[in-house]
């Protein structure tokens, strides 16, 4: 018997996503692929600027905020967008009543760009403005731009992951590779950020049973979603801890963290912030900084024991 196609429009309406959201997510899953078509045209370089972090801004940072900033306007369903690559939010005036607020990391991993590595987009979608708790998240959603394009959503019903492909007619289709995805037990890869000289005594020693007591491989690219994607997959966990340098985090609670803890939560693993999980953190601003910490149900508890 022929397998059943599926969608990514047909699996939101399947889902009971109400119209407009499902706009929303269709729209930017294939406004992100047409994106990707223009990649090379801004593969090399920096402008020269920092954004608001201080961080160089390359050029395909600056291009993809502004084309998806654009584009989810246009979808009319999106009244305010903070990007981590925006100064001050977008207001955006045409759409003064629309339902939902979008919180992005537009080009997560763009430090990968000149090595020709994975990078993806991370989004949160919110009914009220920021900042809420990860709780308050109507759905979640990133873009993973390996050597397939993948699309992976949740609307609190489970996380499901897309695939592109090509029809007869040579139309891209995101079509459904995995439903209602669970992380994998026990779990067999990690991948760990920061400079291991500034973690905590307690967290390095987690680190090294991973190795001695887990029998766990390292996987870290530098990019979250793909280092997420190999979690989700092959079970494990990621982490970004607290440092000398980031005493509060580096990755930031609503354009990564909230957004990747909805996801993972939803495929059956755990999310922490070093006191609750990641979807109970209540930042005090759009920038907040949180440590990270993302994997399966026995290794959280396992850290939490371990940072005690």
């Amino acid at each position: 018997m022929e397998e059943k196609i599926v969608t990514l429009a047909d699996h939101l309406k399947k889902s009971g996503v109400d119209e407009q959201l499902c706009h929303l997510i269709n729209s930017f899953a294939y406004v992100s692929l047409d994106a990707q078509h223009q990649f090379p045209k801004y593969l090399r370089g920096t402008l020269g600027d920092r954004n608001k972090y201080g961080e160089a801004v390359a050029r395909l940072d600056e291009w993809i905020n502004g084309y998806l900033c654009d584009n989810l306007v246009k979808t009319g369903v999106v009244r305010k967008i903070y990007s981590e690559e925006l100064k001050i939010p977008l207001v955006a005036t045409s759409n003064p009543d629309a339902p939902f607020v979008i919180a992005m990391d537009p080009l997560d991993g763009s430090s990968n760009i000149i090595s020709n590595n994975a990078f993806g987009s991370i989004v949160g979608v919110y009914r009220d403005d920021l900042p809420q708790k990860g709780r308050k998240l109507v759905a979640a959603f990133y873009k993973l731009y390996g050597p397939v394009n993948t699309f992976a959503y949740t609307i609190g019903k489970g996380t499901h992951e897309f695939v592109k492909h090509y029809d007869s007619s040579g139309k891209a289709q995101f079509l459904l590779l995995a439903e209602n995805l669970e992380t994998p037990e026990p779990g067999e890869v990690f991948g760990l950020g920061g400079d291991p000289l500034e973690w905590s005594p307690e967290f390095l020693k987690f680190a090294k049973d991973l190795f001695r007591k887990e029998r766990m491989k390292v996987r870290y690219s530098g990019t979250f979603v793909a280092d997420f994607s190999q979690i989700l997959h092959r079970g494990g966990i990621f982490a970004y801890p607290p440092t000398k340098k980031n005493p509060n985090g580096k990755l930031r609670l609503f354009y990564e963290a909230q957004a990747m803890a909805f996801i993972y939560e939803q495929a059956g693993g755990a999310s922490w912030s070093g006191k609750s999980s990641l979807l109970d953190v209540a930042g005090k601003d759009a920038d907040a900084r949180v440590p990270l910490y993302i994997g399966n149900k026995h290794l959280i508890e396992k850290l939490k024991k371990a940072l005690k």
